[in-house]
């Protein structure tokens, strides 16, 4: 039987470590060594992906600037994101309804982005007309028509990059074996399984819509570099060119330091950097059955045939 199979089950049997000294002094560690990352963590927060303009090179807020700005983060967060209809009517950022416990983030952060504009590099023109393209080919003549989401195939949140979802559900799982980390996203769900052992990247016409994920670890910290996106999938843009690097970070037993750097000549006229943490879940994660008794899709449809008859 395979190591990396034994250690996959005593992993899910057992549990992970209780975080604290390792040998050298350091943080935990695995039992092979590695720095262990593994639990269920959650990076849901109301912080923005891009600084609000009003803000404009100020990074961080004082502590002073973060109690006012959290009165106001909900409503913020609900405008930019184009929600703040729906999550009338769904109710689900009432206190106790679907959505994880949200608050800004902890480093006071004004963005998710991080560096002085702290918002996304501009869409190369080709980016413009991609996206143009693909927004006109969205119907309700057909499921083929609507979005990846709406036909329950691919969800944003489950990266990669790993940033939080608009709603619900961004709750994610890590486990490690000796040869590969798993990290399980409830929203969808989503499954990236990560070969640590340096083998290449897959050719370049064997395209997925997570993207082939290969790691390493660096001192403390797993890096992940992620290529082989489909032209299907897209993050603000991005193309099938996009190239991503994840830092996995854990600094303290109830937080993992995780950032990504978005590389895309094809699509943004510049690289860019986000960091959000990603604090330690009590809760479980959940099956989330997508198509199980969903009448989201076949209503789409539906109400646009009514809408046709008139």
């Amino acid at each position: 039987m395979p190591k990396s199979f034994v250690a996959a089950v005593v992993v899910i049997a057992f549990g992970t470590a209780a975080f604290g000294q390792g040998r050298g002094g350091g943080a935990s560690r695995t039992p092979w060594g590695h720095p262990d990352l593994q639990g269920r963590w959650t990076n849901a927060t109301l912080t923005l992906l891009e600084r609000p303009v009003e803000f404009g090179s100020k990074e961080f807020f004082t502590e002073e600037e973060a109690a006012g700005y959290s009165k106001t983060a909900l409503e913020r967060f609900l405008a930019a994101n184009n929600f703040t209809e729906e999550a009338a009517l769904s109710g689900e950022f009432e206190p106790g309804v679907w959505v994880e416990e949200r608050s800004i983030v902890s480093t006071h952060r004004t963005s998710l982005i991080i560096g002085p504009t702290g918002r996304l590099p501009p869409l190369t023109p080709a980016a413009r007309a991609r996206v143009a393209a693909r927004n006109a080919l969205r119907s309700d003549d057909g499921p083929e028509g609507r979005s990846l989401n709406e036909r329950c195939l691919w969800f944003p949140a489950g990266g990669p990059p790993l940033l939080p979802s608009i709603s619900y559900n961004s709750n994610h799982q890590i486990i490690q074996t000796p040869t590969h980390v798993l990290i399980y996203t409830e929203m969808g769900p989503a499954v990236r399984i990560i070969p640590l052992d340096g083998r290449p990247h897959l050719r370049d016409r064997l395209r997925q819509w997570h993207g082939d994920s290969r790691g390493r670890f660096e001192g403390e910290t797993l890096v992940v570099e992620t290529t082989n996106f489909t032209d299907q999938t897209q993050f603000r843009g991005s193309g099938e060119n996009l190239r991503l690097i994840e830092r996995f970070q854990r600094v303290d037993r109830d937080t993992i330091r995780y950032q990504v750097t978005a590389n895309d000549p094809t699509s943004w006229t510049d690289s860019w950097t986000a960091e959000v943490p990603m604090r330690r879940l009590d809760g479980l994660l959940y099956e989330f059955a997508c198509h199980e008794g969903n009448r989201g899709l076949a209503n789409i449809l539906s109400g646009a045939r009514a809408i046709e008859s008139r």
